[in-house]
């Protein structure tokens, strides 16, 4: 069931977006070599009680996990897509990480992502952060269009990967947030223009391009994070929007 949400639910959901966004972007400015992944984790919580907000991960079981997430943030190194759990482990030189974190506030939900070269990174890596970023962007452009539908989105974020020889991998979505972390409807990274979900006022969707530089075959860890099977180098990036009056609304912009 698609869950619109009225001018009050997005007031109160870019609240949680500003507290995301200040959140993340202290934990992406943190992420360098030497750095402790618990690190990250504990900033995380100590400015989520400070903002008065909580985790929109920790306890959260999304559908295949085995069991609820427990950590307040994702932090996925190289080839680890997703839901990677902090662990005692020091960034290095060259890693990609990937921090994918969740605000509650007042009971609404925001979700965003970025991808982070530490330390000097290969060109490869820089293309696939840069190119993901891009394919981000991309979609979000076409959410602007005029009767835009799920589908441009997907195309738009698919045709970016394929024309700079990346792979968008398989299983892995954006979706409806708002009230939840998981709502319908589900948005692929794939598509076909004209098809899908028509975005109207008071829809509410997370936008999240996974992108690898090998392969589109992912692996389920028995942590319930996923990698790359084939091991290649993998990036994400999202953003939670908003289908307004006045047009399409990024609710945790930078």
């Amino acid at each position: 069931m698609i869950l619109l949400k009225k001018d009050n639910d997005i007031e109160g959901l870019r609240k949680s977006g500003k507290i995301l966004v200040n959140i993340l972007l202290a934990l992406k400015g943190m992420a360098a070599p030497s750095v402790n992944l618990l690190d990250l984790e504990n900033k995380a919580g100590e400015m989520l009680k400070e903002a008065g907000a909580s985790s929109a991960f920790l306890n959260y079981k999304p559908e295949g996990a085995a069991k609820p997430y427990s950590a307040v943030v994702c932090a996925s190194l190289n080839d680890q897509i997703v839901h990677g759990v902090p662990v005692d482990r020091e960034l290095k030189n060259g890693d990609i990480l990937k921090i994918d974190f969740g605000v509650v506030y007042e009971g609404y939900v925001t979700d965003a992502a970025v991808t982070v070269g530490i330390g000097k990174i290969s060109e490869e890596a820089k293309s696939l952060i840069r190119t993901t970023e891009e394919a981000l962007n991309e979609g979000l452009a076409a959410a602007r269009a005029s009767k835009a539908r799920t589908g441009d989105i997907g195309w738009a974020i698919e045709n970016t990967a394929e024309k700079n020889g990346l792979s968008v991998v398989e299983g892995l979505t954006g979706h409806g947030v708002g009230f939840k972390l998981h709502e319908d409807p589900i948005v692929y990274n794939y598509g076909k223009k004209g098809e899908g979900m028509l975005l109207k006022k008071g829809l509410v969707i997370a936008v999240e391009p996974m992108l690898s530089a090998g392969s589109a075959q992912t692996i389920q860890a028995k942590d319930d994070s996923f990698y790359t099977k084939d091991g290649s180098l993998s990036a994400h990036f999202e953003k939670t929007i908003a289908v307004t009056e006045n047009g399409i609304e990024i609710l945790t912009a930078f």
